[in-house]
Order: structure tokens, then sequence, then C-alpha cells
């Protein structure tokens, strides 16, 4: 479980192809307390396993589902990543509860300054849309985020200068993909009203 508060905007050092997968090699820069083997930690916003760690790097292996939903599948090396470890028992929530499995991805298609604020606005597949609602939360790469407007296959987000500063978000640009998670309860509804 994660909070969708980016603690670092790491770096993809290395990608080794692996069968239908992929292992990264990850550098997390000023990591102060060094990653444990077994480790959950987000990547863009999904949960991956530290299968490898030695000081500020450490391996994840990505596979075929992960490749197909998300867009570590495009990544190389020097490409720039989010990071967050997985909450512990007594931490501050202080986005909202980002499971780390991401749903689909969605494509940039407006992005305009805003004073120094920048909006966004992304399209993505109708079945997503459903899920949303203006003033609601969102995991876009990871980072929790509310919700300005939504459409029938768009959606749209502000970004304060610190975001843009510290995440993936103050870099993507018109056409790029990015992560997708749906707010967990706004799916335990859609199943219980809908059954299925």
């Amino acid at each position: 479980m994660f909070t969708g508060l980016v603690e670092a905007l790491g770096r993809v050092e290395r990608v080794v192809e692996e069968n239908a997968g992929r292992r990264l090699v990850l550098e997390w820069p000023d990591l102060r307390e060094p990653m444990d083997l077994g480790e959950s930690v987000a990547v863009n916003g999904c949960c991956l396993t530290v299968v490898e760690a030695e000081g500020e790097r450490f391996i994840v292996q990505v596979g075929p589902e992960t490749l197909l939903r998300t867009n570590l599948g495009s990544k190389r090396a020097g490409d720039r990543v989010n990071f967050e470890r997985s909450l512990r028992v007594g931490d501050r929530l202080g986005g909202h509860f980002v499971q780390g499995h991401v749903d689909t991805t969605a494509e940039l298609v407006e992005r305009r300054p805003e004073g120094e604020w920048e909006f966004l606005a992304f399209r993505i597949d109708p079945e997503w849309t459903e899920l949303m609602v203006a003033k609601g939360s969102i995991a876009v790469d990871g980072v929790s985020l509310t919700l300005v407007d939504v459409g029938k296959d768009t959606f749209s987000i502000m970004l304060i200068p610190h975001t843009l500063a510290v995440t993936t978000l103050g870099r993507v640009e018109i056409g790029d993909r990015v992560n997708i998670e749906a707010d967990v309860l706004a799916k335990h509804v859609k199943k219980l009203i809908r059954g299925n």
C-alpha cells in the first residue's frame, strides 16, 4: 500500500531483457535507508519487488502483465521514474490509498501553464473515466492527484510547482503515456452496483 506521495525522482540505469519480462536496474539518489531484498517499491506507481539491492542501486523484475498495462515497457537507460516505498503501520496518509496496481495508461494531449501551476489533460479509454469524478482522487505515474474535470474519454489535473519539480510529471510531453491507477474505492463501488 502506498500514498501517492513520491519520495524521490530516480533514474533507470540499465534495462535487461529477461524472457517475456525485463529487469530494471534503478538508482535512487540520496537513498537514506537501504532497500531490503523482497521489499515493495512503487516505480511510476507500479508496485514491484526488490530482487537485488546495493547502496543507491536496486533491481526489480517486471513481468509480461505489468509490461502490457504500464509505461515501464517503454523505459530506457537514463529515463526518470518516480519512487515511493510502501507504507509502514503508523505512517501519515497524506495522499490517498494507492495499491500500486496500475490499471492502464493515458496519453497526454494538452499541457499549458497557469501562472506557476500547469494544467495537463489526458486521453484514456472511456472504461476508466466511469471510475473518475471531478475533485476525486487519481494516481498518475504514482502521484496522488485531484481530478479537475472528467470527460467521456479525457480527464485533467493541475500541478503545483513542487510536483512539477520532484516528479516525472514535470517532464512529460504531449504524446507521452503515463500510468493510471483509479481510486480503489470507486472500483469497489462499481462492482457492488453492477455486480461485475
